[in-house]
């Protein structure tokens, strides 16, 4: 596992923080096709280490390559003072990556017959899946990465040159059920980039999608009603919400 001590740590929020204005840097350290990786002994690290329903994600620049910096947090929502810092650079995927979403659903008929065998009423109830972690819709999860493959540097400019780079994030506010797999043989968690229009901040905001890649293709296992998916919730920039 990768990991940066305190001094690297803090020197790689700072080089990210001293880029965000510039535009031509960015584009250098930000191909968006790019995602970054978890593998499984730093979500296990993160897992044990975390105590809040959410974790943080911090981005920083090291090696002139953008990397995510794992930082659990205390039930108060704070960071936990930790002396290595796990990391994973931004990079190429290593092969394809399948969002999979499967909806299951139960279908319940009930019949009545009379004491003279007689059909005297009959019912069809369908129930519609449900889930029971925090999952995101795969034609949402689609179009925001697709948003910033396309449109992800035209963001940058414009924040870049209207505001200087002060409203780029610097971290993220993710869901901790993000790192809860669907199955035990879990091979790592990909992250990537997207877009999204924020109704409250009538604006767009980068956010970071998690998907769990399997060594097998994720099945149902024989549950049903239920909506199953690898492609988990929207996590939160700061800035706007920097509420970490």
């Amino acid at each position: 596992m990768t990991t940066f001590n305190n001094e690297q740590y803090e020197m790689a929020l700072a080089d990210w923080a001293n880029c965000c204005a510039n535009y031509q840097v960015i584009q250098q350290l930000i191909p968006t096709n790019f995602v970054f990786e978890l593998t499984p002994d730093q979500i296990d690290w993160l897992k044990n280490t975390n105590d809040n329903k959410n974790f943080c994600t911090e981005i920083g620049v090291y090696s002139d390559k953008l990397v995510l910096i794992l930082c659990p947090l205390d039930n108060k929502g704070l960071k936990i003072p930790v002396t290595e810092h796990p990391y994973t650079f931004l990079a190429e995927l290593k092969s394809d990556l399948t969002l999979m979403e499967k909806q299951e659903f139960i279908v319940v008929k009930n019949a009545v017959l009379s004491q003279e065998l007689c059909n005297i009423d009959h019912n069809s109830n369908m129930y519609l899946p449900v889930s029971n972690v925090p999952i995101m819709d795969q034609d949402k999860a689609l179009a925001a990465i697709e948003s910033w493959r396309t449109e992800g540097m035209t963001w940058f400019y414009m924040e870049c040159s209207e505001f200087k780079g002060s409203r780029i994030f610097k971290k993220f506010l993710v869901p901790a059920e993000d790192l809860t797999p669907m199955k035990d043989n879990l091979s790592g968690i990909v992250c990537s980039f997207g877009l999204k229009f924020s109704d409250i901040y009538q604006r767009t905001l980068v956010t970071l999608i998690f998907i769990s890649q399997y060594q097998e293709n994720l099945e149902s296992n024989g549950v049903s009603s239920q909506t199953i998916s690898n492609t988990y919730d929207w996590s939160q920039p700061c800035p706007p919400i920097c509420n970490i």
